[in-house]
């Protein structure tokens, strides 16, 4: 008998298996993971874990003044959050500082986009300037915005008013002191010069993936400037601006740079974030500070999810 007929007739039990579709393609997909879980790993340890335990201390009444009296609490440090007026008091100022810092960073980033859209000579240079406070660190920023422009004595701001009415013959300048006068406003003021640009850059990308043919048929159709900027730019730009108030929102709900830098939290301007730091390094009280941070990381998560699904919708919509 030739060796093609006994291979023919060889049982089914010894043939040699073949691999399965289904194994090869898992293969193939962890194939392309291994490389990535070592960073994911890191990611774990470094921001889950802590969080983790964070989430637990928030269910217990933990000070460190008082280590024996370590407790149970349950939902208790929520609860503290929730009614203390103290706190009550900084979400208010947190959601405040929030809009206010993000409704007029996107109304001059919009200006500004559409200055930048134009061509000009020096449109480089002018673009570069106003990129620039959003590269500055932010505890530099508010150091400057502390002492370069708001101090009474050498500020920039009370050298201009003592300018400006010397140059209407007074001889008596206002020399406020901004700080105290306008607490939360110099907060702001410092907070909006940091993030316009950053509202900036992406309303002016979303400007120049405008359909350049449809608004160049509109003008011919006698379309004027504003009907354009109204019916047709306005309309493109709705997913970008809410992305930049989306993205600039989970930034500036944390921020604590500008508050501890600027006024020490003091003068109503203590947000959360500073909130938690007050609780958790000058009161000892983990538990409370560990509460009120996982209210916040939630919050954060909620806005954060909101502006991931506008991403991959505006992407979608890209593409297509």
């Amino acid at each position: 008998m030739s060796s093609t007929s006994t291979e023919r007739i060889r049982p089914s039990s010894v043939r040699k298996a073949a691999p399965s579709p289904r194994l090869s393609e898992r293969a193939v997909a962890w194939g392309r993971r291994a490389p990535l879980l070592p960073a994911l790993v890191f990611m774990v340890i470094v921001t889950q874990l802590p969080f983790v335990a964070t989430l637990v201390i928030s269910f217990m009444d933990w000070n460190a003044l008082y280590p024996d009296q370590r407790a149970f609490t349950g939902l208790g440090n929520y609860a503290k959050v929730f009614s203390d007026p103290n706190l009550r008091s900084s979400v208010f100022t947190t959601i405040e500082l929030t809009v206010v810092v993000v409704l007029i960073s996107l109304m001059l980033g919009l200006l500004l986009a559409l200055l930048l859209d134009r061509s000009f000579r020096g449109r480089g240079l002018v673009r570069t300037m106003l990129i620039a406070p959003f590269l500055i660190v932010p505890v530099a920023s508010a150091l400057v915005w502390k002492h370069a422009l708001y101090n009474p004595e050498y500020g920039l701001f009370n050298g201009l008013l003592t300018w400006v009415w010397k140059l209407f013959g007074s001889n008596s300048p206002p020399q406020p002191d901004w700080i105290t006068s306008m607490p939360l406003g110099a907060v702001e003021a410092s907070l909006i010069w940091q993030w316009t640009p950053f509202m900036m850059l992406i309303i002016l990308a979303g400007m120049q993936s405008r359909p350049l043919d449809i608004i160049e048929a509109a003008r011919v159709d006698g379309a004027g400037t504003w009907q354009i900027f109204r019916f047709m730019t306005l309309p493109h730009l709705r997913r970008y601006l809410e992305l930049a108030g989306l993205l600039g929102s989970i930034y500036v709900v944390q921020n604590f740079d500008a508050v501890f830098t600027i006024t020490s939290g003091g003068l109503g301007t203590a947000n959360l974030p500073y909130t938690i730091y007050e609780s958790f390094y000058q009161a000892h009280d983990y538990g409370q500070a560990s509460a009120a941070g996982v209210i916040v990381v939630i919050g954060t998560i909620v806005v954060a999810t909101i502006a991931l699904r506008l991403v991959s919708t505006l992407l979608r919509e890209e593409t297509s």
